[in-house]
């Protein structure tokens, strides 16, 4: 049988069971996968590192800093920048080369949320106005995909970087000394990220690739640390009703508390 033929029958199939209100791992809508956060994964070479496990779904998330000139709009700011890797190594769908639009959508979606939420003030990245600041590098590689990729590297990103630490720098000298620590990146909160998916007339949380097939509207939801909603993004090709919307902003609230102590518990340990 061609791939692409098994692929249509179980997304039928997917489709059904959803609209049964059942999922192939009996899971309820709205239940998460087991979930794996630890800080701190690569001391090394990272100025600040999360490893993620959501099911199946493997990431890790890394910081890297860099001293650099400010932009000229912005002299008294530092620059964040996100980068997510999709390769072939974590899905046979993925190919090694440019970014990819999937890539780049990751990496937007995920850099929005860390900006809108206010966890990070690039005008502490500032050294020396017009002339020095901290470029902070936020690069997602995920392993193994299985689903909600979105939630997951926002996960990680933000326990990264309030797992940060800068390398020394002697500004008298314009020298990192990386065997040194500096001070703590200037992280404070802990905002959270859910993306709701629209399969049929049901929403799902925490998705697997397979029910990602088969989705028709997405709508990622991100709350800074004081529950405040800061940013909506909408996905995929079909509308997202209001009623939709605020069932999926509800859904964040109600998850808040959970994803906020699954990041706490992975600094402390």
């Amino acid at each position: 049988m061609r791939r692409e033929t098994q692929l249509e029958i179980n997304q039928e199939y997917i489709e059904e069971m959803i609209e049964d209100g059942e999922r192939l791992d009996n899971r309820d809508m709205e239940d998460f996968r087991d979930i794996k956060l630890e800080s701190g994964y690569i001391r090394e070479t990272a100025d600040g590192s999360a490893y993620v496990e959501m099911g199946d779904t493997k990431l890790i998330v890394g910081i890297s800093t860099k001293v650099d000139e400010p932009y000229d709009d912005s002299p008294e700011s530092g620059t964040l920048i996100t980068n997510a890797e999709l390769g072939p190594m974590a899905s046979e769908d993925w190919e090694s080369g440019p970014p990819t639009i999937e890539a780049v959508e990751l990496a937007r979606v995920v850099d929005r949320g860390i900006r809108e939420s206010g966890i990070i003030d690039l005008e502490d990245l500032g050294i020396e106005e017009g002339e020095k600041c901290w470029l902070l590098f936020v690069d997602i590689h995920v392993l193994d995909f299985d689903g909600n990729l979105i939630d997951a590297s926002f996960l990680g990103a933000i326990t990264a970087l309030l797992d940060g630490t800068f390398p020394y720098y002697d500004e008298e000298e314009d020298e990192i000394d990386r065997d040194k620590d500096g001070e703590e990146i200037p992280a404070e909160g802990i905002p959270v990220t859910l993306t709701g998916r629209k399969i049929g007339d049901n929403i799902l949380l925490d998705t697997t690739g397979e029910e990602e097939d088969v989705e028709s509207a997405r709508l990622t939801v991100t709350l800074n640390d004081d529950d405040n909603l800061v940013s909506l993004q909408k996905g995929k090709e079909r509308p997202i009703s209001d009623s939709d919307a605020i069932d999926i902003v509800s859904m964040t609230e109600e998850m808040s508390g959970f994803l906020r102590d699954t990041v706490r518990e992975a600094l402390e340990e």
